[in-house]
């Protein structure tokens, strides 16, 4: 039976993606979802609930409502809680002189109007007006979904993602299946939504839908670029509950074939023509550039080499001497510390004798590793993406030499993209390490090429060491080839610290699941107060970058990286933990749920996305901003809060870029980096890394996996916890082998 409860919110004491549990003024606990805006608003608001009481397991009895409504005059409420850009004043002066109604339609349908009335200026319009926009089509959506029970939480998302779209509805109503393309919502969601709006089983978009999801889930989530029909099929049987349809599939698949937009091949393979096409490019692009021959360059090799001030060992000559001998493209492949480097620079150097040094363009995916491969070998560097964006308007670039750096982490369809912009008649060199990470993304290029050898191939394996207490790349080339390495003595760039659970198997044999896990959330936790250790350690050196202004130091400095993002040893938690450490009294801060962002925050961006932005120096000068993509894994600092905008401002150094946020885009586009996944880390560079090892990670660790984390420490690298879980996951090859296009061909 429903209930009616009146009171007063006082405390929110649990918010999630909007539902929340508070505490009125009178003492009493209500729960449930609310969507018309953030919760905090409702704080200090008198309600009015409908719903009944039920008991909470932990907060004891509590009032569940199912409809929520605030004791004022609603579009007050709306103005000056949801609004952007009103205050109390404004909004109860304009309801005054224009009256509820009135105000509405200016609102809608005359915003200029507001112009006349003091405080209004054009920036504080439009900021209104986008706003309202918002608001209104999540009113009328939440009108039109109400009937099909869609989640406060949902319609959120639906109305934030689709804000820019006009007549929403009316899109909904004609395909609900759109909605898949929000990125948190996924078939299944959308799915439950159509069947309740009438949507046959059996339908014709049903079908193509999923099978769309079922692609796209298999390969650009787990990376691969094709699909056999049969795992298809029973993708879709698994999502749409059908068996023996096979027939219904297979008219879908030929609809598509036939608009172009998923390519079949032999052997039964499925793949989505983008990908398809990508990969069959690079497999022709890269056998016709090794057919040419750009005609050597020095006469005598050796004297051209003792000449110069790098000192090459046989493996590395071999890669030269191909280049010289006249291969037009060169995959130079290497472990960690076989010096790459140093033959990138010595190729390019005889390169330049017939080559201006402007001719010469090396790039790589991320920021830093740009930087850094300008830095070992003296000639210019860009991201792949700023190379795309600055050469967008023309065919080709300008470039007689491109060398690609860090290639194991491009994906196909970038892969391609870059080689489509490079002249048929430059030389290409294309240098990475295959026992790091495959890419985020569908495809493996990399690793694919060495194994068809579609080009000429140089493996650098001997590894140069610069002293006997050195030892990062030689425990990481051990773990590489699946063995235990030396990992308890002493060096001076590596350091393990046991943190270990006495008798870990016989406790495991002897104890419940319940005590077992008391055990390890212990043993996680002193593993935690280890690694703060190392933190105060650093904290000094760390802050005096900041201090004088050194962003990219400070941020690429110390690192703590770990294999997932839950439990006490995830970055979540891990992130939360060293936020108190390195910025303990921030002057602003934001809290949105349960992350708090504070001024000077080290954060990481979590989307590919366009965004507004501008240069360092251009947002110092006050120049027009620019819209420019902001990718996953950029690390950021945090420099500017604008609390009456409800901006946040980021500067990402390695990419030279300010960009800013709406404080509603905070939650899904950033999160805080003191602690990052070591997906997240791939490419990039820091003097001190920490790595915490426990067998709550088990499920994760493998040698490619260790391997890269390792390999991301310059200066210092420091494990902290189990022995155990240590050297099992050094035993432990990556055993997922992605089905790709290349593979196929």
């Amino acid at each position: 039976m429903n209930q009616t409860l009146i009171g007063q919110i006082d405390k929110i004491l649990f918010e999630d993606a909007g539902f929340f549990i508070a505490v009125l003024k009178n003492g009493e606990k209500i729960s449930g979802t609310y969507y018309e805006s953030e919760v905090e608003n409702l704080k200090g608001s008198a309600i009015t609930l409908k719903g009944y009481w039920e008991e909470h397991k932990k907060y004891g009895k509590t009032f569940k409502f199912e409809s929520l409504k605030v004791n004022q005059n609603e579009l007050f409420f709306f103005l000056n809680k949801i609004i952007k850009g009103f205050t109390k004043k404004l909004s109860a002066e304009l309801i005054e002189h224009f009256g509820s109604e009135g105000l509405v339609e200016i609102l809608d349908n005359d915003i200029e109007k507001l112009l006349e009335f003091k405080g209004i200026k054009e920036k504080r319009l439009k900021k209104i007006q986008n706003s309202w926009k918002q608001f209104r089509s999540m009113r009328q959506l939440g009108e039109f979904l109400s009937p099909y029970d869609v989640s406060p939480a949902l319609l959120t998302t639906i109305a934030t993602a689709m804000k820019d779209v006009e007549d929403i509805c009316d899109k909904i109503k004609e395909n609900p299946y759109i909605l898949t393309s929000i990125n948190s919502i996924g078939f299944k969601r959308a799915d439950e939504l159509a069947l309740k709006m009438g949507v046959e089983r059996e339908n014709e978009g049903r079908i193509s839908s999923a099978m769309d999801y079922v692609l796209l889930n298999y390969c650009e989530a787990q990376g691969n670029s094709c699909i056999a029909k049969e795992v298809l099929f029973g993708g879709l049987d698994e999502l749409l509950l059908f068996s023996g349809k096979h027939n219904l599939y297979e008219a879908a698949l030929v609809e598509r074939v036939g608009e172009g937009s998923i390519v079949v091949m032999k052997n039964d393979r499925v793949s989505p023509s983008r990908l398809y096409d990508a990969e069959k490019f690079l497999y022709d692009d890269f056998i016709s550039r090794s057919k040419k021959s750009s005609g050597g360059f020095v006469k005598d090799l050796d004297s051209f080499l003792a000449d110069s001030d790098l000192k090459l060992g046989e493996q590395q000559r071999d890669a030269v001497l191909k280049i010289n001998e006249g291969a037009s493209i060169l995959f130079l492949v290497g472990y960690a510390g076989t010096g790459k480097s140093t033959t990138s620079k010595t190729i390019l150097e005889i390169l330049n004798t017939r080559f201006d040094k402007k001719e010469i363009m090396t790039c790589a995916l991320s920021g830093i590793a740009s930087q850094r491969i300008s830095d070992t070998t003296g000639y210019e560097s860009a991201t792949i993406q700023s190379l795309l964006i600055k050469h967008e308007k023309t065919d080709s670039f300008p470039y007689s030499v491109v060398l690609i750096d860090e290639a194991s982490m491009i994906n196909s369809s970038l892969f391609a993209r870059l080689m489509r912009k490079i002249s048929k008649d430059a030389i290409v060199i294309i240098v990475g390490d295959d026992a790091q990470l495959p890419p985020i993304g569908a495809g493996n290029v990399l690793s694919d090429a060495l194994t068809l050898e579609l080009a000429p191939i140089v493996k650098l394996t001997k590894i140069y060491r610069q002293s006997e207490e050195q030892a990062i790349t030689l425990i990481a080339n051990d773990i590489r080839k699946g063995e235990v390495p030396h990992y308890r003595q002493k060096y001076d760039d590596f350091e393990f610290v046991d943190v270990s659970i006495e008798n870990y198997y016989m406790a495991k044999n002897q104890l419940s699941q319940d005590e077992l896990k008391a055990l390890r959330d212990e043993n996680s936790n002193q593993i935690v107060a280890e690694i703060i250790h190392r933190v105060v350690e650093s904290i000094e050196k760390a802050r005096y970058r900041l201090k004088n202004k050194q962003i990219k130091e400070y941020l690429n400095y110390f690192q703590i990286i770990t294999p997932m993002k839950g439990g006490i040893l995830g970055s979540t938690n891990l992130n939360k933990v060293l936020q108190e450490y390195f910025n303990p009294n921030p002057s602003k801060f934001i809290k949105r749920g349960e992350m708090e962002f504070r001024l000077m925050d080290k954060v990481v961006h979590t989307k590919n996305e366009n965004m507004t932005s501008w240069s360092g120096d251009g947002f110092k000068v006050g120049e027009e901003s620019s819209t420019r993509r902001i990718f996953n894994g950029m690390s950021g600092l945090l420099f500017k809060l604008e609390e009456d905008d409800e901006q946040a401002f980021v500067f990402y150094p390695n990419e030279d870029v300010v960009v800013v946020y709406e404080y509603e885009e905070l939650k899904s586009h950033l999160m805080l980096s003191y602690a990052l996944t070591i997906h997240k880390v791939q490419g990039m560079e820091y003097d001190i890394v920490v790595i915490p090892m426990s067998f709550t990670h088990f499920i994760m660790h493998n040698t490619k996996l260790i391997y890269t984390a390792i390999t991301r420490a310059k200066h210092k690298c420091i494990l902290v916890g189990e022995g155990g879980a240590f050297e099992s996951g050094c035993k432990k090859f990556d055993a997922t082998k992605r089905d790709t296009v290349l593979l196929e061909l």
